[in-house]
């Protein structure tokens, strides 16, 4: 075949989609045959696919080619894509002067272009990679003005996104998660290309993550999930849409799987040649293991983090406390604390270092930090933050001796974990519910509340968890860390009976009976109900 014809099947495969076919076509082909849109094409189809140092050497030459045939206009877009991966990979100085070249390219070009607004784009994101967001502030509206002048949705769409940013992290979040969502129409409706597509949907689920819409998230989180499953090979958005369902999963208390979740996202990233989310990925994972009692693991993967940029605190503070070094967990709360600025970023640190704070017998330091969460849940009215902020004010209240004021809090708070399917949150909150009620004196509330805690803990794999609850319902020296009902219903399977006779006799569900037994198996690692039974007369339980 000639390479007339294989220019063509490139192009085509550009067209239809075919990133790996355009990439490997496009890349086989001299330089010399390849026109200032066909490197544009090549780049697009790299960084999809997760290439990005040849999609920078791609821009290059799409830039130099359009220089070449006497194409300001093109020669100013590929400074500009430059400049914006580039500063997207914190390579601030190096995309700013791209930048600068793609603006003194277009000193040559007279009125309004649409290609100043991709420079504008590129400018934004660098003032936001070195942490000017006072200078980043003014320029979303006027990217999101220049793309409706020229009926570019591309632009609009970044725009409108990143205006919607801007408010949130400014403490508007109502009116930026409006913005939000008005960018992910032309997302949704296919008028944006892929590039553009993955970078809105990416942007739109880190600012839920980032005010606490965890209902948003979960929205925008399946769509981008469903997104990345049709274009299989597109790889350059997949470990974020990993790193975010593991967000969620760790939500819903399935905890084993978001591990699993985020070693592929880190995977992924490492594969593509780092991205700065990485730093997340592990992040996430440290806290994820902590949960499970890996406390070393959780330490290797912070660990990781660190060396990826991110302090992975409050995560390496709440560590510490696991480990019974106290006066260092306070000290790195405290750090934590006066180093975290702006609600939209001190909102997702305040509650663990509230609990930090607490083990160390700080409850004024902890009201104070109370009051400043429920301001904020007020002013975001996101149900998440509202939730935290509850759960937060019930700690702190049980800590002063105070069931009255705790127990309305907690049950709230559980009213709306319940709402949004956070399991472990609710599981958490359910003990502090019992703990209000055992103060108040109802022993038998504050049994139920406990059992059902300790169970979901004990299903999600919670197992620092679950053992302080046994502690609570003075379980700790029962054999296997059984529950009371737990106990019963091993002692009807010594005997013989079948879930349908224990249903009977103890007045519960058959299903009810079986998750009795499926908790009793994982606690006493065994298989079968003879070996279930051999445990109990071991144990005197028979």
């Amino acid at each position: 075949m000639g390479v007339v014809e294989d220019l063509h099947r490139a192009r085509e495969a550009y067209e239809r989609r075919e990133w790996l076919a355009a990439y490997r076509t496009l890349s086989d082909l001299d330089d010399a045959v390849l026109a200032a849109t066909d490197f544009l094409s090549l780049a697009d189809a790299a960084e999809l696919l997760g290439r990005p140092d040849d999609a920078v050497q791609a821009l290059q030459r799409a830039h130099h080619a359009a220089l070449d045939a006497t194409d300001p206009l093109l020669a100013a877009r590929a400074a500009a894509r430059l400049g914006i991966l580039l500063a997207l990979r914190g390579e601030s100085a190096v995309a700013g002067g791209w930048l600068a070249r793609g603006e003194r390219v277009l000193e040559e070009v007279d009125g309004d272009v649409v290609e100043r607004g991709y420079l504008l784009v590129g400018r934004m994101l660098e003032r936001v990679s070195v942490g000017d967001l006072e200078g980043a502030r003014p320029l979303p509206a006027q990217i999101t003005a220049c793309g409706r002048r020229h009926a570019d949705p591309n632009l609009v769409a970044l725009g409108l996104n990143q205006e919607g940013r801007v408010l949130t992290v400014f403490g508007q979040v109502p009116a930026g998660l409006r913005l939000l969502d008005e960018a992910m129409v032309g997302v949704v409706a296919g008028e944006v290309d892929p590039l553009v597509a993955g970078e809105v949907y990416c942007s739109m689920i880190e600012a839920c993550q980032w005010v606490g819409d965890l209902g948003r998230a979960a929205q925008w989180t399946r769509a981008l999930s469903q997104w990345c499953d049709a274009q299989p090979t597109i790889v350059a958005f997949t470990g974020q849409c990993a790193v975010h369902r593991a967000q969620l999963m760790r939500l819903h208390g399935s905890l084993q799987d978001a591990v699993t979740e985020l070693e592929r996202s880190a995977a992924r990233y490492e594969a593509a040649g780092g991205h700065p989310a990485i730093a997340l990925a592990h992040h996430e994972r440290g806290d994820v293991l902590r949960l499970l009692g890996d406390l070393d693991g959780a330490d290797r993967a912070y660990g990781q983090a660190l060396q990826h940029g991110s302090d992975a605190q409050p995560g390496r503070a709440l560590l510490s406390r696991d480990r019974g070094d106290l006066d260092q967990a306070v000290a790195a709360a405290r750090r934590t604390l006066a180093g975290t600025h702006g609600a939209i970023f001190r909102h997702r640190v305040i509650p663990g270092c509230v609990e930090v704070l607490l083990a160390g017998d700080l409850i004024d330091e902890s009201d104070v930090l109370s009051d400043e969460l429920a301001g904020i849940a007020e002013d975001f009215g996101c149900a998440a933050v509202r939730a935290s902020s509850e759960t937060v004010a019930a700690q702190v209240a049980l800590a002063r001796d105070d069931p009255e004021s705790a127990l309305p809090m907690a049950r709230s708070a559980l009213a709306r974990w319940s709402v949004i399917d956070a399991d472990y949150e609710a599981a958490r909150v359910r003990v502090l519910v019992g703990r209000a009620l055992r103060l108040l004196g109802d022993e038998d509330g504050a049994v139920l509340e406990l059992e059902a805690a300790r169970e979901a803990f004990v299903t999600q794999g919670a197992v620092p968890d679950a053992r302080g609850v046994a502690d609570q319902l003075g379980e700790a020296d029962r054999p296997g860390g059984l529950t009371g009902r737990e106990v019963e219903v091993l002692r009807l399977v010594t005997v013989g009976m079948s879930n349908a006779q224990i249903a009977e006799e103890l007045h519960l569900s058959i299903k009810t009976v079986a998750r009795h037994l499926s908790n009793i198996f994982t606690k006493l690692d065994v298989g079968s109900r003879t070996e279930a039974a051999a445990f109990a007369h071991r144990h005197h339980l028979g």
